[in-house]
């Protein structure tokens, strides 16, 4: 090789173009440059994944401060599949104090939002400690919508149920209510609040929404009407115990129950006990009929006042007379009814309503239930007052379950707010099939031709029982416009399938009915209207009552008792 190629090859890179070293300059700063960059991003990733992970952590924790939601609580239904109560999901807004950047025009931004909000206990809750505090719950969409929009940095949602009741006031006092948080605290949701809570069962009640609707509005026209306290109204099937419609008023609304009182709240059917006036004549009657003591044809002396114990006892209608039991029964005779029971005796009468359930609390499926109330020492007194209503206090929910078994040919079954409730469930039998039957005979005459005739609803073969039981104030009994008045009936008498109790607290007389407020003038026409709007509706069909066969399985002697049974 020459020395020239020699020189060439060795020293090219002396000859080079600028714009060749130029631009390998320009690669080796880029290089650098986006050594550094990808050495800057993978910080801020990093930086960036770190926060992830502990905005997660702190989510977590959040979520564990949070109540337990109830995803899944079943529905409540009627015996016909409408709903009573069901669940809606719904979001609930939460704050973590902790990530709020300005409080106070957080505040501000959501109390002017929500006005129900004050401005200062918000900013007060955003200012805390704490990592978590609610906002709102249960909010519409439009509401979660409206917050988002605020663009508050701080502020969650999570998850919830509202639990909702489509027919509101209907059916309140039967199946309650819940909480925020979806514990059961009322009524149905109460007793199965597990199986609804935890096992998303659905619970299907006997009630019939459109027996409960009819019952419902019979009796707020009439608590309107005669300017009564409170009442209360029980329909049952006397052949399985299922109760088909259950109202108690004044009521409340389950779907706002905080705007409530407890007078509200308060279930007079089955946590209220009370004295239940002449209505109790009817296990009177069937407790001597049942134990032989008296028999249809028999009769007392009822012409002037019965002492007991130094106590007077006096009729509030008196006929001055002998009567026959049927009589007294239709009359209502307070002296007849003494008579009765104290041939029976105290001891006894005491075991029989004790058989007829009427001394210990029901079992029905509900959390609020009252305990009767009996006398320590049974003697004469006591089994004369308790023979017309006085002495003994127990729920309207006894009463008609102790009815039911009086027509039903004597079978005692447990009350029960479920279909089939009492599927698996024991029977006694209380009294014989022949008492029974009187005693339809006996209920049927008192509506027919006694104090019930308001309660009557032709074609239904309807029997009932009136009664007015005076309230106590201080030591004694307080008579003027302080009383109860009632109707317990049942229907059709000849097979009989349903019985009814209405009762009033405190009702005022009208013109209507001549100044009088007694069950016969109040309640049992409440009772009879109802009667003639649901017997179609639960397929009772209606039948002649004047024909020859209904006339001979009804017919009962009244003629005047005229003499004293031995």
């Amino acid at each position: 090789m020459s020395a020239s190629n020699l020189f060439w090859s060795q020293d090219a890179r002396l000859f080079q173009s600028p714009d060749t070293l130029e631009t390998k300059q320009a690669h080796s700063r880029s290089l650098v440059l986006f050594l550094f960059l990808g050495i800057l991003f993978s910080m801020v990733l990093g930086k960036i994944t770190q926060l992830m992970v502990l905005h997660s952590a702190e989510q977590e924790r959040n979520a564990s401060l949070l109540p337990t939601t109830l995803i899944g609580r079943g529905n409540i239904t009627d015996r016909n599949g409408n709903i009573l109560a069901t669940s809606l999901i719904t979001g609930s807004a939460y704050a973590n104090p902790q990530d709020i950047l300005n409080a106070e025009e957080a505040a501000r931004k959501l109390s002017t939002l929500f006005p129900t909000l004050q401005y200062e206990e918000l900013y007060q809750k955003l200012t805390g400690s704490k990592t978590f505090t609610w906002i709102k719950r249960n909010l519409t969409p439009q509401q979660q919508q409206a917050i988002n929009q605020l663009g508050i940095p701080g502020i969650y949602f999570q998850r919830e149920e509202k639990r909702i009741y489509p027919y509101d006031k209907l059916s309140a006092h039967v199946v309650g209510f819940t909480d925020v948080d979806n514990n059961g605290i009322s009524g149905v949701e109460k007793y199965f609040d597990e199986a609804l809570r935890e096992n998303g069962s659905n619970i299907e009640l006997a009630l019939d929404i459109r027996a409960q609707h009819i019952l419902y509005d019979e009796m707020l026209q009439g608590m309107q009407k005669f300017s009564a306290k409170a009442a209360s109204g029980i329909i049952l099937d006397a052949t399985n115990g299922e109760i088909i419609a259950m109202v108690s008023l004044p009521d409340f609304d389950p779907n706002q129950p905080h705007k409530s009182d407890n007078n509200s709240i308060f279930n007079t059917n089955t946590l209220g006990i009370y004295e239940m006036g002449s209505v109790f004549k009817i296990f009177t009657l069937a407790m001597a009929l049942d134990a032989g003591k008296i028999n249809l044809n028999s009769g007392y002396d009822t012409a002037k006042e019965f002492k007991v114990g130094g106590h007077k006892i006096k009729d509030l209608y008196p006929k001055n007379r002998w009567l026959s039991v049927p009589e007294i029964f239709m009359y209502s005779s307070n002296i007849g009814s003494v008579k009765m029971a104290l041939e029976v005796g105290p001891e006894k009468q005491r075991e029989f309503l004790d058989k007829m359930g009427l001394l210990a609390p029901s079992t029905l499926e509900l959390p609020e239930m009252g305990k009767p109330q009996a006398p320590g020492r049974w003697g004469d007194v006591s089994a004369a007052t308790i023979s017309y209503g006085y002495g003994v206090a127990v729920s309207p929910l006894q009463m008609v379950n102790g009815v039911a078994a009086i027509i039903n040919g004597g079978i005692l079954r447990k009350s029960t707010l479920l279909v089939n409730g009492n599927k698996e469930a024991a029977e006694k039998k209380v009294i014989s099939a022949a008492t029974s039957e009187k005693m339809r005979r006996l209920l049927h005459l008192s509506v027919k031709e006694g104090t019930g005739k308001k309660g009557d609803a032709d074609g239904y073969l309807v029997g009932g029982k009136t009664g007015t039981a005076n309230k106590t104030s201080g030591k004694g009994y307080v008579k003027q416009n302080h009383h109860r008045s009632l109707f317990v009936g049942a229907f059709p008498m000849l097979e009989p399938r349903y019985v009814i109790l209405v009762m009033l607290d405190e009702p005022k007389g009208t013109k209507e009915t001549f100044g009088f407020s007694t069950g016969g003038w109040t309640s049992a026409p409440i009772a009879g209207n109802v009667i003639k709007r649901i017997a179609p509706i639960v397929g009772v069909l209606p039948v002649n009552e004047k024909s020859a066969p209904i006339q001979s399985a009804m017919r009962i002697n009244v003629s005047q008792g005229t003499k004293s049974v031995t």
